[in-house]
C-alpha cells in the first residue's frame, strides 16, 4: 500500500506542475496590466507603478514569476493581495465555510442519489424509474442559479422552512438550502449513474451464482450488487469534490456565503492576478488530493484489485 501510495504521489507532481503553469500563464499573460487598473480612471504615478511590479516580481520574467510562486506555495507563503492582506489569512477565512458546504453537498448527493439510483436500477422499467430519470433530466437541464432562486423564494421566503440567505457566519441550518442547491446536478448524476451500474450487474453471471448458492435478496444486493455498483459512482463522487468547491461560486453568491467562491468572484473583479491564482491552486490540490483518496478507496470496494 505504501509502495502504490509513493508511485501515485510521483504521478500527480507533473500534474499539479502542468495545471499551475497553465492557471499561472491564463491569468498574468491576460491582455491589461492590473497595476495600471488599481488607479482607475486617473490611474496611478509610474513609479508607483513600478514599486508595486518589483514588490510582486511582476517585473521579473515569466518563468521567474512562476518559480517564485511555486516557492510560495511550498512554503505556504503566498505573500499579500493589492490591498495588502496576507493571502494565506484569506484562504485560511474563505476555505471553513466553502469546505462545509461542499461536504454537506457531497453527503446529500452521495445518499439520495446511491439510494434512489439503487431503488430506480432494482425496479427497471418501473414507475419509480421512469419518475426518477425525468426528475434528474430536470435537474441536469435546469441551471443552477435557477433552482437556487426557485428554492430561495419557495422555501426561504414564502414557506420559511429555512433561511433565505446564509449570512456573513452560517451555521448548518442556514447552509442546508446552499448545499441542496449545490449538490442538485451532481444528484442528479449520481442518481442516473447508479441506476445504470445496478441494472447491469443484476444480469451479471456472479449475482445468478450468487443467488443459487441460495443467498437472500439482501445479501445477493449488498454484498455483490451494490459493491462493485459503486466503483464508478465513487470515481464521480471523487471528481465532483473539486467541482461542488469550484462551482460554489454561484450558490455562495445567491445566498450572500463569505466563502471561497464570494472571495473569488470579488479578486476577479478587482484584478487582483495573486489571489485569484493562488486560490485556485488550492482548488487543484483539493482536486488532486481528492481523486487520490479515491484510488486507495477502490481496493475496499472491489477485492480484486491489489496495490502490492
Amino acid at each position: 500500500m505504501l509502495w502504490y501510495l509513493g508511485r501515485r504521489l510521483l504521478q500527480v507532481i507533473p500534474v499539479f506542475l502542468g495545471a499551475t503553469l497553465l492557471l499561472y500563464a491564463m491569468v498574468f499573460l491576460r491582455p491589461g496590466d492590473p497595476v495600471a487598473a488599481l488607479g482607475g480612471e486617473r490611474g496611478l504615478p509610474e513609479a508607483v507603478q513600478e514599486q508595486i511590479r518589483a514588490e510582486y516580481n511582476l517585473d521579473q520574467p515569466f518563468i521567474i514569476q512562476y518559480l517564485l510562486f511555486l516557492r510560495g506555495v511550498v512554503t505556504l507563503d503566498f505573500g499579500v493581495d493589492f490591498r495588502g492582506r496576507e493571502i494565506t489569512e484569506v484562504i485560511a477565512n474563505a476555505f471553513p465555510v466553502t469546505i462545509q458546504l461542499a461536504l454537506m453537498a457531497l453527503v446529500i448527493e452521495a445518499v439520495f442519489g446511491i439510494g434512489f439510483g439503487l431503488v430506480a436500477g432494482m425496479r427497471k422499467g418501473g414507475i419509480f424509474d421512469g419518475t426518477a430519470l425525468v426528475v434528474s433530466l430536470l435537474f441536469i437541464a435546469v441551471p443552477t442559479f435557477v433552482v437556487g432562486f426557485v428554492m430561495q423564494i419557495i422555501v426561504g421566503v414564502r414557506l420559511g422552512w429555512l433561511p433565505a440567505t446564509a449570512g456573513r457566519d452560517p451555521d448548518f441550518v442556514s447552509l442546508l438550502m446552499p448545499a441542496m442547491v449545490l449538490a442538485a446536478v451532481s444528484f442528479a448524476y449520481v442518481l442516473r449513474l447508479t441506476r445504470t451500474s445496478v441494472a447491469e450487474n443484476l444480469s451479471a453471471d456472479y449475482v445468478r451464482t450468487a443467488r443459487a448458492r441460495g443467498l437472500s435478496r439482501t445479501q445477493v444486493t449488498g454484498r455483490h450488487v451494490l459493491r462493485n455498483s459503486l466503483i464508478p459512482v465513487v470515481t464521480f463522487l471523487g471528481a465532483d469534490i473539486g467541482a461542488l468547491m469550484s462551482g460554489a461560486i454561484i450558490t455562495e453568491g445567491i445566498f450572500n456565503i463569505n466563502g471561497v467562491g464570494g472571495t473569488l468572484y470579488d479578486a476577479i473583479i478587482r484584478g487582483e492576478s495573486v489571489t485569484v491564482v493562488s486560490l485556485t491552486t488550492v482548488l487543484v490540490l483539493v482536486y488532486i488530493g481528492a481523486n487520490l483518496l479515491v484510488d486507495l478507496l477502490y481496493a475496499a470496494l472491489d477485492p480484486r484489485i491489489r496495490y502490492a
